[in-house]
């Protein structure tokens, strides 16, 4: 009897069906522990390690799967997470990387500053303002290796500070002239200390050592180093450094503009102690490393939490198209803190959507094989990202929140397929909050078509729904909600996109009606309002070139804003740019009928757009 017993028991035991493997990592855990619930790691990539290891070893353990399970707290990382081909899982044993139950995991690319003091009058740096002597505080720059730590961002408290600027936030000042012979601006005088100063020694020339000025151009924003002013009474001439000043002077689209129909382009300087003079603002000096910071109300920097950011890219998924990385699934983690220090060594020009400049010109005698009427010459660079994805497929991110982010926030870029976005956080992101497909780099010069040989390379079949998506492009004002260039068979739904400073949601690159392999992509059902805040040229929904087989259907669209500083009234609620061709655009409520299609190709379907449309509450 007993013999019979233990076989039935033997014999349900088989039977269960088999449970993911568990690896457990906890702030407090260590790297020389088995990774166990009540010992657990202390790093996700100590985790990926053991992981890697089972699916080598054909461990039983993951027949069902590998959970690497994140208890409560920051993890904060010295390097990013590398997940490779060697990481993948299969479609019936997925690799996931999930918050605990009940917890809320951060994986943050930042490190606190510590050891603030109030810095007393008398100690105060030269050309502090009156107004900010014995209000703010100073403390040193983390040394990160063997280097003080340079940054452009820093938290308090969870809300982003303001580096020392002109004026408050979204404030800008009319430029007098944009004269590109000479690679110079003429701005009014700027009511500055060092400027005063100046004004009273012939010939009036000062070279502020890391000012900035950032310059409205139309649909984007540039930032350029300051290398010299020269004061001329009310009037200033400014020029700038290289490599950004041939780049702002040579290229014509965008450019400011002079004698706009609201009047010149604008511009504001930032990054300089002179400017350091409402709470809120700060400013790191260079060489020295210090930290200077001016304190909102009910701030203690005592206890306040002061986050910078010491990496540019939280996690890095790479693979090839011969190998590619799969079953990599994100549930409820959030990724913060991460910098973007470029802009500080060579400025910042972009052409559109974030895309920085790296060569530019006009041409005299316009055309090209691809495009008879073609003047732009753009050779562009992709923007820094939190989380970067090549070469892969079912990698999915739910439930997780992307914030405090200097850069793009998820960025699927090259040769990645069949994987979802669902039920995100996005906000407090410097530029576009959610990328994806082709925006071709280097020596591909932008305008011609993208045709990869091997059609695998085009990012296909992602599906972006039920996301929130807010307060996002609050450095680079020319990124976007949601940007995708060269894609096929792409679902955007019902996602809400909001307080964006230029385009809602974007669609196509090229500028061309050639066939590219953009194809089948499907814009609906989405919430879209108050974009266009600073910058114009711009759509709740904007498109390029041919897609055929594509749609914008059922969305509701509103709060265009009126940018303050645009120079003409072109944005849109929904705007079909250059070459946008064979798309059924349907049933789009928005309270006005104000849509453009500029220079559009064949097959573009309209039928029913505007207030008669059928009304779509919001999610």
């Amino acid at each position: 009897m007993k013999k019979n017993y233990v076989f039935c028991l033997l014999a349900f035991l088989f039977a269960l069906p088999a449970l993911a493997g568990e690896i457990w990592v906890s702030p407090s855990g260590k790297d020389s522990n088995p990774g166990t619930e009540e010992a657990p790691f202390l790093t996700i990539t100590q985790a990926l390690k053991q992981a890697r290891e089972w699916r080598r070893l054909s461990d039983p353990s993951v027949q069902k799967g590998i959970c690497i399970i994140l208890e409560d707290g920051v993890y904060q990382q010295e390097r990013t997470i590398f997940i490779r081909p060697e990481d993948s899982g299969i479609d019936e044993s997925p690799t996931r990387i999930i918050a605990a139950r009940g917890a809320k995991p951060v994986i943050s690319g930042g490190i606190n500053i510590t050891n603030w003091k109030r810095l007393s009058p008398s100690a105060a740096p030269a050309g502090l303002p009156a107004a900010a002597k014995g209000k703010v505080w100073v403390a040193d720059s983390p040394i990160v290796g063997n280097r003080l730590l340079e940054f452009r961002q820093l938290w308090i408290n969870g809300n982003k500070a303001v580096r020392a600027s002109q004026f408050e936030p979204g404030k800008m000042e009319r430029m007098i002239d944009f004269v590109p012979d000479k690679e110079e601006i003429w701005i009014p005088t700027p009511d500055i200390a060092f400027v005063a100063s100046c004004m009273e020694t012939s010939p009036g020339r000062v070279a502020p050592t890391q000012m900035e000025m950032v310059v409205h151009q139309r649909w984007a924003t540039a930032i350029l180093r300051v290398k010299d002013f020269d004061v001329q009474g009310e009037k200033t001439r400014v020029t700038f450094h290289q490599p950004e000043s041939q780049l702002e002077f040579a290229h014509p689209w965008p450019q400011p503009v002079i004698g706009g129909e609201k009047g010149n382009s604008a511009f504001y300087l930032c990054n300089a102690i002179e400017l350091l003079d409402t709470p809120g603002e700060w400013y790191r000096d260079y060489p020295t490393g210090k930290v200077y910071y001016w304190p909102r109300e009910g701030e203690d920097m005592e206890k306040a939490s002061a986050i910078v950011p010491v990496l540019e890219q939280l996690v890095w998924i790479d693979g090839t198209l011969e190998r590619p990385v799969s079953h990599i699934h994100f549930e409820n983690i959030s990724f913060e803190h991460t910098g973007c220090m470029r802009p500080s060594y060579q400025g910042h020009v972009t052409l559109q959507g974030g895309m920085y400049l790296i060569d530019a010109y006009k041409l005299q005698i316009p055309g090209l094989p691809e495009k008879a009427s073609l003047e732009n010459q753009a050779w562009i660079a992709r923007p820094e990202a939190a989380i970067r994805i090549r070469g892969a497929y079912d990698v999915d991110f739910t439930g997780c929140t992307f914030q405090h982010l200097a850069s793009t926030g998820l960025d699927y870029e090259w040769a990645a397929r069949y994987s979802t976005v669902k039920d995100c956080h996005f906000t407090d992101i410097g530029g576009t909050a959610l990328m994806l497909g082709a925006f071709p780099s280097g020596g591909f010069e932008t305008h011609v078509p993208y045709t990869p040989q091997n059609p695998q390379e085009l990012c296909s079949h992602i599906r972006i729904s039920n996301n929130l998506i807010t307060e996002v492009t609050n450095e680079d004002w020319g990124c976007v909600g949601i940007g995708a260039g060269y894609v096929s068979d792409v679902t955007i739904e019902q996602n809400e996109v909001s307080h964006v400073n230029y385009s809602g949601i974007c669609v196509g690159w090229g500028w061309t009606k050639s066939y590219s392999g953009m194809k089948n992509n499907h814009i609906q059902g989405n919430y879209v309002h108050h974009f266009a805040r600073q910058l114009y040229d711009a759509g709740a929904i904007y498109t390029l070139s041919s897609q055929p087989g594509s749609s914008i259907m059922d969305n509701r669209l509103e709060a265009l804003i009126d940018a303050p500083y645009a120079t003409n009234d072109r944005a849109f609620y929904i705007y079909l740019d250059e070459a946008t061709s064979y798309y059924r655009i349907e049933n789009n409520w928005c309270p006005e009928e104000r849509f453009d299609s500029n220079t559009p190709g064949p097959g573009n379907n309209w039928k029913n757009n505007g207030p008669k449309a059928q009304h779509h509450e919001p999610n």
